[in-house]
């Protein structure tokens, strides 16, 4: 039990910290004008048009880091300071989320997979944690109710890695998009990809967190059966 505590403090310390160099790098990279002088809306609107992509909407949504590619509605969103901005944080940024409806158009198949599971974990997602709760309360009378959490936990944990060829890739994408088509000069282009690095940091601590989460839980039902 001592050891699942140490694992979830060190996740924790490295998830504050991969959060903190994130944010200490956009802060940084946003400060650094982009050469060109494009908005991240208008890097995002001319990577859509060049990959062939006519029916996705680029807009401005409110918060900061709140970036986001809705499959559903086929809108690239960016926050103010990228919508607006013309940094090198702006450009890394608006080509990423480009980069999913890019996946998106060329039906990437783990794009594909993530956003099938979407509509059932967000309903298992709001009863899960009561059922974990339930089912360690319950341990010593039943399992069943530990035992259907710790299942639905899984596909939680199942998601957050599939999330990560996807993020990887959107970034990528957009590398590769952005040198290729002379968005950013070489500088700039070092300081985009390592603020894409930061930003993909977040997706693996997140899933390592979800990971050691998840043994825990089996460590409970496993020695409830033993």
């Amino acid at each position: 039990m001592g050891g699942a505590y140490l694992i979830a403090i060190i996740v924790m310390g490295v998830s504050l910290y991969v959060q903190w160099r994130l944010k200490s790098k956009f802060e940084e990279y946003s400060q650094v004008g982009l050469s060109n002088g494009m908005s991240g809306k208008e890097i995002a609107e001319t990577m859509l048009r060049e990959s062939g992509i006519f029916d996705v909407r680029v807009l401005s949504v409110e918060g900061r880091l709140t970036d986001h590619y809705n499959p559903q509605d086929k809108t690239v969103n960016l926050s103010p300071d990228v919508y607006y901005g013309r940094s090198v944080a702006a450009a890394a940024v608006a080509s990423h989320e480009c980069g999913h409806a890019v996946q998106h158009a060329k039906a990437y198949s783990w794009l594909q997979f993530r956003s099938q599971m979407v509509p059932f974990l967000s309903i298992a997602s709001q009863y899960m944690q009561w059922i974990i709760l339930a089912g360690i309360f319950m341990i010593n009378t039943t399992i069943i109710p530990l035992a259907i959490g710790v299942g639905l936990f899984a596909l939680t944990t199942l998601f957050s890695f599939i999330t990560l060829p996807v993020e990887y890739d959107a970034s990528n994408r957009a590398l590769a998009w952005i040198q290729k088509n002379r968005i950013v000069n070489e500088r700039e282009y070092v300081m985009s990809a390592d603020a894409l690095k930061w930003a993909a940091r977040t997706y693996l601590v997140a899933a390592i967190g979800s990971l050691a989460t998840l043994l825990y839980y089996v460590s409970l039902l496993m020695g409830r059966r033993d």
